[in-house]
């Protein structure tokens, strides 16, 4: 059902999807770029279910709740609870991410590295520390309204050198284009 919206959605808008979703890959962390606009994650919702991609997002535990929760679940939304166990400290939304990778068989979590619709200078790292934790890749998700696509770009498996790595995803995203391309990766 969601597969045959998502086709019309991308039909009656003019978008095609881009690449594939690498064979045999069942965990990683995919990064959502360039993040401009809240239409991002309608085109980016359809092309991965019309590219099979079974992704998820992370969100607070507390905002699903009644039919509000409901729906973000039906996207792909999963929550994360930080509560205290056995006496310790809350978990960081990292050390969260990464336990839910480390204890799924499999799991793909879209983020938005920028952590914000405008321009950002610095991405947040979160997302590569929880590949690295989880020992898992990075996939590169974008967005290209200039060419009206949304698919696949490049795999990096963390190696720890996280300033260069994340310099060539954002080389990648500068070859594309978000809704406003002005708050678009530098």
């Amino acid at each position: 059902m969601m597969k045959q919206l998502a086709r019309f959605v991308f039909w009656i808008t003019g978008w095609k999807v881009a690449g594939a979703w690498p064979k045999g890959l069942k965990k990683a962390v995919m990064i959502a770029i360039p993040h401009t606009s809240n239409w991002d994650l309608l085109y980016a919702r359809a092309a991965f279910y019309i590219m099979d991609v079974p992704v998820r997002f992370t969100i607070k535990k507390e905002v699903m709740v009644g039919p509000l929760g409901w729906f973000i679940g039906a996207l792909g939304g999963i929550s994360i609870d930080r509560k205290k166990v056995a006496g310790k400290r809350k978990q960081t939304y990292t050390e969260a991410m990464v336990d839910m990778l480390n204890n799924a068989d499999e799991l793909v979590v879209m983020v938005t590295p920028e952590g914000t619709r405008s321009y950002a200078k610095r991405w947040k790292s979160g997302f590569y520390h929880v590949a690295m934790g989880a020992n898992v890749p990075v996939v590169i998700g974008f967005l290209d309204y200039k060419k009206k696509q949304a698919g696949i770009g490049p795999v990096i498996q963390p190696n720890g050198n996280m300033d260069e790595q994340i310099e060539e995803m954002k080389a990648y995203g500068r070859t594309v284009t978000g809704k406003y391309p002005d708050q678009g990766i530098r």
